[in-house]
């Protein structure tokens, strides 16, 4: 399989996005999903993927801290591309991690909260797949720079699937706009970048696009792509 990834990572380089989804959809079938945070990217996704391959699978990470404007979104999805959106929860319940690990811990440990709520239920997810797409982009943040449109996720050991690896944000935006593609309504609001509640804001003028993420922490990703695994023993240093 690597063997194949890794010719198959050449080709794919010069592939469209819908390229890259179609080869992704007729080499996996039912064993790969989209998995979709409903950013602007992953609408472009979802989109295209409706076109290519009706009756795609969508799952996303629910941390049960989602903005009221994403939890809309998502219903707003479902409806319009016909397709259930598969929710992942966390083992561990909002009230279970303040009891184990204290109050407001994504304040104090926001990697230690960003593994219990996303990375852990990632991990579930992806054990039951042989591939899974994502709508990151290359110029979003340092660790995603080295991203491909297909590559051997090491961390999770399966096909990674990045379609739109090469686009810029402009490329995300015009899609959505010629095609009508609806959007988180925060968007507007000066969120580029949407997470959980307790960990996003706007940005300010001239700010980077992912400074409203864990502002104060200088922390820019919540782990899923990235390769360190994190212990979540409840102990305080």
């Amino acid at each position: 399989m690597i063997q194949e990834i890794e010719r198959m990572q050449v080709l794919a380089e010069d592939w469209s996005p819908q390229q890259v989804l179609r080869w992704a959809f007729e080499r996996f079938g039912d064993e790969i999903a989209i998995s979709s945070a409903f950013g602007s990217e992953g609408m472009v996704l979802i989109d295209m993927a409706s076109r290519v391959h009706p009756g795609f699978r969508l799952f996303t990470l629910d941390t049960e801290f989602l903005f009221p404007e994403t939890y809309a979104l998502m219903d707003q999805i479902e409806g319009r591309y016909g397709v259930e959106i598969e929710r992942v929860y966390s083992l561990v319940s909002p009230e279970e991690q303040e009891k184990i690990y204290g109050p407001s811990l994504w304040s104090r440990k926001p990697d230690l909260c960003c593994e219990l709520r996303k990375v852990e239920s990632l991990r579930r997810k992806l054990r039951t797949l042989r591939a899974w797409i994502t709508s990151i982009r290359r110029d979003q943040t340092a660790l995603r720079a080295q991203a491909r449109k297909i590559e051997w996720d090491q961390k999770f050991a399966l096909v990674k699937v990045n379609p739109i690896a090469d686009w810029t944000s402009d490329q995300v935006w015009n899609y959505l706009r010629q095609h009508q593609v609806p959007y988180n309504p925060l968007h507007d609001r000066n969120y580029p970048s949407i997470g959980c509640t307790h960990c996003t804001r706007a940005i300010r003028p001239g700010e980077d696009p992912r400074a409203g993420r864990w502002p104060g922490f200088g922390k820019t990703e919540c782990g899923l792509h990235a390769v360190a695994e994190l212990s979540t023993e409840p102990a305080d240093a």
